[in-house]
């Protein structure tokens, strides 16, 4: 059983920055693909981010892409999103996720983290 646990929420003006971690817990870490999602409000959670084992490719969705980066430290068992240029459409609860990267890409994990709140302000 994977455990998953965000970190770095909170809330902030627009046009600021944001870094959220999440560490996993067991031993394969670095062999683990990793993605974060969000859902906003009224709408269905939906994929952010994603990157490989190695960290070696990442992906993004389009309304984050030049905006954010996903890196990971596998000594730390730690994937991490920097946000930076934050719009209040990016408020919403973001998860991190672990499954492979197809199923990370079409919105499905076997492994979910809580949550943890981003609140941009105008």
């Amino acid at each position: 059983q994977v455990q998953l646990v965000e970190s770095g929420g909170g809330l902030v003006q627009a046009g600021g920055s944001l870094r959220l971690s999440c560490v996993a817990s067991g031993r394969t870490f670095s062999s683990r693909d990793m993605g974060w999602f969000r859902q906003t409000p009224g709408k269905e959670r939906e994929f952010v981010s994603a990157i490989t084992g190695s960290g070696g490719i990442c992906y993004y969705a389009d309304f984050v892409k030049g905006r954010s980066a996903i890196s990971r430290d596998n000594a730390k068992n730690t994937v991490y999103l920097q946000m930076n240029s934050l719009k209040p459409e990016d408020t919403g609860v973001y998860y991190c996720a672990q499954d492979t990267l197809n199923k990370l890409r079409q919105g499905r994990a076997d492994y979910w983290g809580q949550g943890t709140q981003v609140t941009v302000s105008s």
